[in-house]
C-alpha cells in the first residue's frame, strides 16, 4: 500500500502483520468501533462511503454509545447500528451493567474484521470483545492512551498530532486495504442522513440563516456570548441560536437578551438537528459536534479554536473555515485553562462570514 498523508501531505505508514487480499475483504463483514462523542462519531462517518466505493459488497455495522445512535441512523452504508451503555455503567458506577454490556459484545454475530477508529482503552476492550478474526488499530507510538494498542491483532502507525479526520481515514483504510486520497475527502458527499420531515419557524427565506452554536463540552472551547451577539449585530442575517441542554438554553438566552433579533431554536432531536442544520447558509460556533456536521453536510462554516488544535480537530475546505487564537496547542495535553479562544476578535468572523455569503450566492 502508498503512502497518503503527513503533516506535510504524506503519513508515515506501517502494518504490524501483511493485510487481507482484496479478494478476501471484498464480500465480508465488518465492525466499526467508534462510541462517542458527536464530533469524533461525524469525523469517523465520512470513511463509510469510500469503503463502499471500493468495496461495494462488504457489509458495515458500527459500534456507538445509545446516546449517539441518532448520527448515524438512515446512513445507507450502515448495516446495522449496535448500541453499548459504558457511559452510563461508569456514571453510575455499575459493574452489574458493564458486565451485561460486555456480555451483549460476545453475543454478537462473529466478523471479519473490527476496526477501532477511536484508540481508547475503552474503545480497544470493545473491539477485542467482539468476536472476530482480526482486531485492527492504531499501533502503540500513534495512541495518547498506549495501552489500547495492546488488545489489537493488527495495528498501523500514523503520528497522534495528525489531522483526525485523516487519521481516521488511515485506519480503516489500512485495514481494507486501499487508499483514501486526500481529494476524496475534500470532493466529499454529504453523509448525514434523516427522516425528519419538520418544518421550522425560525427559518428566514428574505435573509441567510445563520446559526450560532455557543455550547461546548468544556468551558476553554466556549467563545464569549457578548461577542455572539456582537456578531449578530454587525451581519444582515437570520441568526439563531442553538442549544442542547439547559446551560446552553440560557446562554442563547443571553444571547438574545443582547442582540433581540436573535432566534433561539426549539430542543431538537439529531435527527431534527441534520435537517435543520443541513438548510442553513452558515454555521458559526467552537469546536464541537454541531459545528462539525456542517462539514458533514457541506454546509459553509467558520469553527473557532482556542484551548484545541484547528489543524487537527478540521477539514478546511472552500466554506468550511477555522479561526485559531495564538495559542500553542498540545494535542497530547489540552490545557482546559487555556480560554485564549476569547481573543478572536468579532471582525475577523464578520470578514470570513461575508466572504463565505458571498460566494453562496
Amino acid at each position: 500500500m502508498q503512502k497518503q498523508w503527513g503533516r506535510q501531505g504524506l503519513p508515515h505508514y506501517h502494518l504490524k502483520y501483511p493485510i487481507l487480499s482484496y479478494s478476501k475483504i471484498h464480500c465480508m463483514r465488518i465492525a466499526i468501533v467508534k462510541l462517542s462523542a458527536l464530533g469524533d462519531i461525524v469525523h469517523a462517518m465520512v470513511v463509510l462511503q469510500f469503503i463502499k466505493k471500493q468495496h461495494p459488497d462488504i457489509t458495515i455495522d458500527w459500534l456507538v454509545e445509545e446516546g449517539f445512535k441518532g448520527i448515524l441512523v438512515d446512513n445507507p452504508d450502515i448495516h446495522q447500528i449496535h448500541t453499548v451503555n459504558i457511559k452510563k455503567a461508569k456514571q453510575q458506577k455499575s459493574f452489574k451493567l458493564l458486565f451485561k454490556e460486555f456480555k451483549k459484545l460476545r453475543k454478537l454475530q462473529r466478523y471479519d474484521v473490527v476496526i477501532d477508529a477511536q484508540g481508547l482503552i475503552k474503545s480497544a476492550i470493545v473491539s477485542r470483545l467482539i468476536p472476530s478474526d482480526i482486531t485492527f488499530g492504531f499501533d502503540k507510538d500513534s495512541l495518547r492512551e498506549s495501552f489500547a494498542a495492546k488488545f489489537y491483532t493488527h495495528t498501523c502507525k500514523i503520528d497522534y498530532s495528525e489531522n483526525i479526520i485523516k487519521r481516521n481515514a488511515f485506519v480503516m483504510a489500512s485495514a481494507l486495504n486501499f487508499n483514501i486520497l486526500n481529494d476524496d475527502i475534500l470532493n466529499k458527499k454529504s453523509f448525514l442522513y434523516s427522516s425528519c420531515k419538520s418544518k421550522f419557524s425560525e427559518l428566514s427565506k428574505d435573509k441567510p440563516n445563520i446559526l450560532l452554536i455557543p455550547g461546548a463540552s468544556f468551558e476553554s472551547k466556549i467563545y464569549p456570548i457578548e461577542k455572539y451577539a456582537e456578531l449578530a449585530k454587525r451581519l444582515d442575517a437570520n441568526f439563531i441560536v442553538l442549544w442542547g441542554n439547559e446551560s446552553e438554553k440560557k446562554m442563547a438566552s443571553q444571547i438574545q437578551k443582547l442582540s433581540p433579533t436573535v432566534k433561539i431554536t426549539d430542543e431538537l432531536t439529531l435527527d431534527e438537528l441534520k435537517t435543520f442544520i443541513a438548510q442553513m447558509d452558515l454555521v458559526i460556533g467552537g469546536d464541537t459536534g454541531p459545528t462539525h456536521m456542517a462539514w458533514a453536510l457541506n454546509i459553509a462554516s467558520i469553527t473557532l479554536f482556542g484551548s484545541t488544535p484547528g489543524y487537527r480537530n478540521t477539514y478546511t475546505t472552500d466554506i468550511n473555515q477555522i479561526i485559531e487564537s495564538d495559542s500553542q496547542v498540545n494535542p497530547y495535553k489540552i490545557n482546559k485553562n487555556d480560554f485564549s479562544i476569547k481573543e478572536i476578535r468579532v471582525g475577523d468572523i464578520v470578514k470570513i462570514a461575508q466572504e463565505l455569503l458571498k460566494n453562496k450566492k
